[in-house]
């Protein structure tokens, strides 16, 4: 009897530096929108073992929780494991098998995580039934399964940051998504490891409801959003010409910048927790930072000035916040077989 064939994908995790809110609908549709984010060491993960029989078992190891059907055919969307079972739908998965997904970061921690769950799994399915997907199709497709087929609330670039890895500069036309991969010195992105600190603030939260609510703002011509999602645009456009020439002071200031429009996207993107570890983060030389997602809670992004990184680090942890090392991650999905022994 052979021994088992496995099938792995992962997908990295992405800190989004500027733009985000911009490639939410309708705003890129009316405006046009941009992102500028790169991807780093921690990531998402699906592993997939091919069966002689049709069923079908779903297993979350971050969340203990497992579905079993006897075909793909009689999966059930009863709010349980509904998204893997969307991308099941979705690939046109008729065969037998067992699915395991995990994350390095829970959902709601600001990194993307759902979605990159979904193209991990899209590229471990991939992989098993031997079908050929670029990054774009990828990307497009994990869109697709969790905004239309799911309606879950949420923009369009976290599939493209965990499809294509790298940093990257992505813009939204309409219903058309370019990615721009950017060629940073690599002293650059050096400098950026040594200063950069990510933070985990606590409590995880809903990005859909904030999303939600901006997005009503937008729709209803609030003028204070509308010039925000303007202005962080052009702080986008103002943090690639920085991160291209090596101004990482400048980086950080724009990631202030960024921070305070963001904030006016919606009142529940800070709290008075994040408030205050900001103020001690600033105080202690942090010359800018923000939340990588929709806000609310998870992960902070500061960029420091070098001789104090220790120290803001040390600040941060005194009130409760857990600094996380991290790498920049060029590579995007890989998947891969493997048999075990």
């Amino acid at each position: 009897m052979s021994a088992p064939l496995y099938v792995r994908a992962r997908a990295p995790l992405r800190l989004s530096f500027c733009g985000g809110g911009t490639d939410v609908s309708p705003y890129p549709q009316e405006h046009g929108g941009m992102v500028l984010s790169a991807t780093i060491n921690q990531y998402a993960y699906a592993s997939l073992r091919p069966r002689r029989d049709s069923k079908l078992t779903l297993a979350s190891l971050d969340y203990d929780i497992v579905a079993r059907y006897d075909h793909p055919r009689s999966m059930r969307f009863d709010g349980q494991l509904d998204l893997i079972k969307s991308v099941v739908k979705a690939m046109k998965v008729k065969r037998g098998a067992d699915l395991w997904v995990h994350s390095d970061a829970p959902p709601g921690s600001g990194l993307g995580s759902s979605s990159t769950m979904v193209v991990a799994m899209i590229g471990a399915i991939r992989e098993w039934l031997g079908r050929s997907m670029e990054s774009y199709e990828v990307a497009e497709l994990a869109y697709r399964i969790e905004r239309e087929d799911m309606k879950l609330s949420g923009g369009r670039q976290d599939q493209y940051a965990a499809s294509f890895g790298g940093f990257n500069f992505i813009e939204f036309f309409g219903d058309q998504t370019v990615v721009t991969p950017l060629r940073i010195r690599r002293e650059v992105l050096q400098e950026l490891e040594y200063r950069m600190l990510l933070c985990y603030m606590g409590q995880t939260r809903q990005s859909a409801s904030i999303i939600d609510r901006q997005t009503a703002s937008y729709r209803s011509g609030k003028k204070a959003v509308v010039q925000a999602l303007h202005r962080l645009k052009l702080e986008t456009v103002e943090m690639k010409k920085a991160l291209l020439l090596g101004d990482v002071d400048g980086i950080g200031e724009l990631l202030h910048e960024a921070w305070e429009n963001k904030k006016k996207l919606d009142a529940a993107i800070s709290t008075s927790h994040v408030d205050r570890l900001y103020q001690v983060a600033r105080k202690e030389g942090a010359i800018g930072g923000k939340m990588p997602g929709a806000g609310g809670g998870g992960y902070f992004l500061f960029l420091t000035r070098f001789d104090r990184k220790h120290r803001v680090a040390a600040a941060l942890e005194k009130h409760g916040g857990q600094v996380v090392p991290f790498q920049f991650e060029s590579r995007g999905l890989m998947s891969w077989s493997y048999r075990s022994r």
